[in-house]
Parts: structure tokens; sequence; C-alpha cells
């Protein structure tokens, strides 16, 4: 699987993702800067990694939305690459139109960063493969702005497209989601946004692994 991190001014998970990627696939993924032109013709799956890209300025994700690379980024993912957005990363997706809905403040108006409980709500997805359905698991979050908010028409839609990969777990919200959501995929299924960082939890030492199945499933499904 080869594999692509987009990097942004202020980009604080970046490596994370790349050390995530390489432990699982056994490749180390390209680091891109986000003022280049294009990505690799033969990428397998882009990651847009948390972060504060442009200190969050204006809104979190709105100006890296616009940043060069995103430009080939949307191009390869409406071609059918896998693109994966952690945290600031789903934030930027949104921005883009990849995926509906925005991200606002959280609802106590405060930046929170804790680990919490996560739901797998669909199993069937590149990313998602290696977990089952309705296995709760643990991951960090860190964010001021990840209260996913859409109309009623696009949340009943997501459910019944089964497009929400994960919920906070019952009494885990951390931020006033509509629904619990905490991540999401695009209609074609090839586009995957979510709040909590895996990459954090892929090995031991950094105390779970409950991340690592999500880059498992991406490396199964694209070698």
């Amino acid at each position: 699987m080869k594999s692509a991190v987009v990097v942004f001014p202020d980009s604080n998970c970046d490596r994370d993702a790349a050390t995530a990627l390489e432990q699982t696939s056994g490749i180390k993924p390209i680091m891109v800067w986000h003022d280049d032109s294009s990505l690799p013709d033969n990428v397998d799956l882009i990651v847009l990694p948390g972060g504060f890209s442009y200190g969050d300025y204006l809104r979190s994700g709105a100006m890296a939305a616009h940043s060069r690379i995103m430009r080939d980024v949307k191009d390869k993912a409406e071609k059918g690459v896998a693109v994966l957005g952690i945290c600031n990363g789903f934030q930027v997706l949104t921005e883009t139109g990849l995926l509906p809905g925005v991200l606002i403040r959280n609802i106590h108006l405060k930046y929170v960063c804790r680990v919490v409980g996560l739901t797998v709500e669909e199993s069937q997805s590149s990313f998602t493969r290696s977990y089952r359905k309705g296995h709760v698991m643990k991951m960090p979050v860190a964010h001021g702005e990840g209260n996913y908010f859409a109309d009623d028409e696009t949340l009943d839609r997501l459910e019944d497209q089964n497009r929400i990969a994960f919920r906070y777990a019952e009494g885990e919200n951390p931020n006033g989601s509509a629904r619990n959501i905490a991540g999401i995929l695009s209609e074609r299924r090839n586009v995957l946004g979510m709040m909590p960082h895996p990459e954090r939890v892929c090995d031991p030492a950094l105390g779970g692994i409950d991340g690592r199945g999500l880059f498992q499933s991406l490396v199964k499904t694209l070698s």
C-alpha cells in the first residue's frame, strides 16, 4: 500500500500518522507539503492529519481546504482513491465538500483532550473491516471544534446509507456532536473523516492498540 501524508503549517500529528502507517504496512509513507501541486499518481491512500492547520484562523480547516495540494486530493478522491482525515483532517474534508456537514465549537466551548469510548457502527468499509460492528474501543480526542453538525435530512441519509463509521459510546460524547457521530464516510465510501485519533493508539507503549485495526483494514483492502 502506497500512502501519502499531507503536511500543513501547524500540523502536529503528521509524524504520528506516518509512524502508524509504516508500522502497519511496512512501507514508509510519502510526506507531501501543502504547497506542492500534486501527489504521486499511484498513491493508494492519502491522510490529512490532525493539528491546527494555519493556526485555525477563520475556522478550523478553512484555510487548509484551499491549499494548492487539496486540488489534487479532491481530484483523486473523486476518482476513488482512499482519503483519511483525522481531527483537523476531518474539518478540512467538510470544508472542501468531500464530506457533508460541519465541525463547530464544542458544546461547552472548551478544548477537550481525553480518552473516550468509541463504538464501531460500520464494519464493511475499507477503513473498518478489521473491527466488529458494535465493538467499543478507547481512543483519544483533542479538539476545540469537534461538534459535528448537519441538518436532519443529511443525518438521516448518513444513517440510511450506513455511512456513520463511528459513534461516541453512550455517555461519552465529548463535544455535543449530533447523534453521537464521531466519524463518517463519503457516499462512495472511499473517504473517512473522524475526530478521535487512531494513530495515537497503535502501540502498547502509547497506552493502547485500538487504532491499529483501522490501519490494518486499509492495508488489507488497498495492498
